[in-house]
């Protein structure tokens, strides 16, 4: 185990070498010029402009500054907002925590409802049910966030009224921010009705969210399952006399859950770029409307940061994922 995992993070430096030069460069493609954009509407004297394009080093050759930047980041140096003058890793450790509950509460709904009906729709395949799940895992699939987005909003929260349209939580509550997870720190406060209204505030944004992953773990599911239920020591436990439970939730399930967890694993990619829309669309102040807001201010060390901070959190999940294999199959973690 211990090989493997040195193996597996030896993996993970060409890759974040990889991510670094693509958020270096994909920045730079963009029309816009930085200086320009923090001056705003007014217009900037050719000498003070370049005064400030050699201050921030933009001056430079493209080679030099991204070997500056890539030796910064490895000192832990992601640099400091051009806008807002504080280091990258602060705003976003600052702002994580919003987007990590909303990711935590999404992930849960897609396990904890595409599991079950992955299963299901394998042990009745070919059955309504079966047909009912697989055709609304496909629409799911296909659905653009933000117009799905868009849509529950009109229906539940301009329609009917059950749900709030955008924020954390109502104007009428204000507490000290002790974890960044507003559904703790509402409990937290003491005041009454905070944390339902943290709660009506988390529904929407976590069903939108949730939408494209739950499809994925679905069909995923129902795939890896029918797979092994046609294996033969599947049909072994059935002719010992084993219960219809034991057979599907121990023998069949526990071996189909490798490609499962892996595809809930990378659902952790889809996640991070849902938010971006999700939290755009629900006003939600995480890292996705901060990075939208920085791509459109070309706030170059926020955009290059926060995508090598996200790509570090999707590694550093994945690798996790990799070790869990051996905990759910033993016969991984011999091999």
């Amino acid at each position: 185990m211990q090989r493997f995992l040195l193996s597996r993070i030896a993996v993970l430096i060409p890759t974040f070498i990889g991510v670094s030069i693509v958020a270096f460069a994909f920045i730079r493609l963009l029309p816009g010029d930085p200086v320009q954009m923090l001056a705003g509407e007014r217009v900037v004297d050719p000498a003070r402009h370049a005064a400030i394009m050699q201050q921030l080093g933009f001056d430079r050759p493209l080679v030099v500054q991204y070997l500056s930047y890539l030796w910064g980041l490895i000192q832990g140096d992601f640099g400091t907002s051009l806008v807002t003058k504080r280091g990258v890793a602060d705003e976003f450790f600052t702002l994580f925590p919003a987007t990590l509950e909303l990711s935590l509460c999404a992930i849960i709904i897609a396990v904890l409802l595409g599991v079950p009906a992955g299963v299901f729709a394998a042990v009745k395949r070919g059955s309504w049910f079966d047909q009912s799940v697989m055709g609304a895992a496909l629409v799911g699939y296909s659905m653009p966030i933000f117009w799905w987005g868009l849509l529950l909003i009109i229906l539940f929260s301009g329609v009917l009224q059950w749900t709030p349209v955008s924020g954390r939580i109502s104007l009428l509550y204000y507490f000290p921010q002790v974890t960044g997870f507003m559904l703790i720190d509402s409990l937290l406060s003491g005041q009454k009705g905070a944390f339902g209204s943290a709660v009506s505030h988390l529904i929407l944004p976590s069903i939108v969210l949730a939408t494209i992953p739950l499809a994925v773990i679905a069909r995923q599911t129902r795939s890896a399952m029918l797979e092994v239920l046609g294996e033969d020591y599947v049909r072994t436990a059935k002719a010992k006399g084993l219960s219809r439970g034991r057979v599907i939730g121990i023998h069949a399930l526990r071996n189909a859950l490798i490609p499962v967890v892996t595809t809930i694993g990378l659902q952790v990619g889809v996640m991070m770029a849902g938010a971006i829309l999700t939290e755009s669309i629900f006003s939600w102040p995480g890292i996705g409307k901060w990075m939208i807001d920085s791509v459109f201010r070309r706030d170059y060390p926020v955009v290059q940061g926060g995508l090598i901070l996200i790509a570090m959190i999707i590694m550093v999940v994945n690798l996790a994922v990799d070790l869990l294999y051996g905990v759910i199959n033993p016969r991984v973690r011999a091999g």
